[in-house]
């Protein structure tokens, strides 16, 4: 596997300053060495920057930064679409979740331009299912799975390239989603494993469920994993912390299931903010899980 790292030092998606590090903090904990230590080539493409952007409205009064995060959508939607031309992997160092918006779009875009299905898995805490408009917050790094799912409200935006049918989305692990969030998803038939479904049927089989669909259509799979997917016990440095996440055990074995699956072809790592951090051991454990994505394992067999 050919891999691409590209840092998106965003925080214009929330309001807590911190996730302009999370880039820098991937690299001081090794993620590029980890990689190629599995027998990957890696390439460090650097930082991006955002697109200038001037103007963009939303009736909502309350959103902030949307010139900045359209910018920054539109600079990330060219650089992931570039790598999946180049059959690389593109890994994008976050940076907080609004990122999505231009990741996924990029991949979306190249999975069509190849005749392929896009799928998205959703490892978050959160279902990030407003829109623009239904935001109390104003936080855009709560609305890429709904301009993904083709949700209206997204004016400013335009209509999501190559949008994803609602049964190609997994949420997976969450736990904290908003009443209106919730009446939408009602609508939609997207697989939502929140915690309860996993404490009920496993870590394993809801997930093995949906990347059976994924390679039963042939499918490319764009994972996006948040630090709060985690259990803020074992990972604090997250802004959106919310108890009862995966253990460290549970989160390894989801990343080596990705990594049997051979499905996943673009991946983004979010939301952490190295501010928060006790002495980089978030960092760490996102760094050791990107390895169990890349096929390290304690035994090279897999668990009978």
């Amino acid at each position: 596997m050919e891999v691409s790292l590209i840092g998106a030092p965003i925080d214009a998606g929330q309001r807590r300053a911190g996730c302009i590090m999370g880039p820098m903090a991937y690299r001081v904990a090794g993620l590029g060495a980890a990689i190629a230590e599995l027998g990957h080539g890696v390439e460090d493409r650097g930082d991006l920057g955002p697109d200038a952007v001037q103007g963009a409205h939303c009736a909502n009064p309350v959103v902030h930064d949307l010139d900045l995060v359209l910018g920054w959508t539109q600079a990330l939607r060219r650089a992931v679409g570039a790598e999946l031309a180049l059959g690389r992997m593109p890994v994008i160092l976050g940076g907080d979740h609004s990122l999505a918006l231009g990741t996924v779009a990029g991949a979306a875009e190249h999975a069509a331009s190849v005749g392929r299905p896009l799928f998205l898995l959703w490892l978050d805490a959160h279902s990030d299912f407003h829109t623009p408009l239904t935001t109390t917050s104003g936080n855009l790094h709560g609305t890429p799975v709904a301009w993904i799912a083709g949700r209206e409200g997204f004016d400013a935006f335009g209509p999501f390239p190559a949008a994803l049918p609602p049964e190609r989305i997994c949420l997976y692990g969450i736990r904290s989603v908003d009443p209106a969030e919730h009446a939408a998803l009602l609508t939609h038939d997207i697989a939502i494993n929140d915690m309860r479904v996993l404490d009920e049927h496993g870590i394993v089989a809801p997930l093995r469920a949906f990347l059976d669909r994924v390679r039963a259509a042939g499918g490319m799979l764009h994972v996006s994993l948040d630090v709060d997917f985690l259990d803020p016990s074992i990972a604090p440095a997250v802004g959106t912390t919310v108890p009862g996440g995966t253990t460290f055990r549970e989160a390894h074995l989801v990343c080596e299931l990705l990594h049997e699956s051979r499905l996943v072809t673009s991946l983004d790592l979010v939301e952490l903010n190295p501010f928060l951090d006790d002495r980089g051991m978030t960092a760490k454990l996102m760094v050791d899980l990107v390895g169990s994505l890349m096929g390290r394992k304690v035994f090279d067999r897999p668990t009978a």
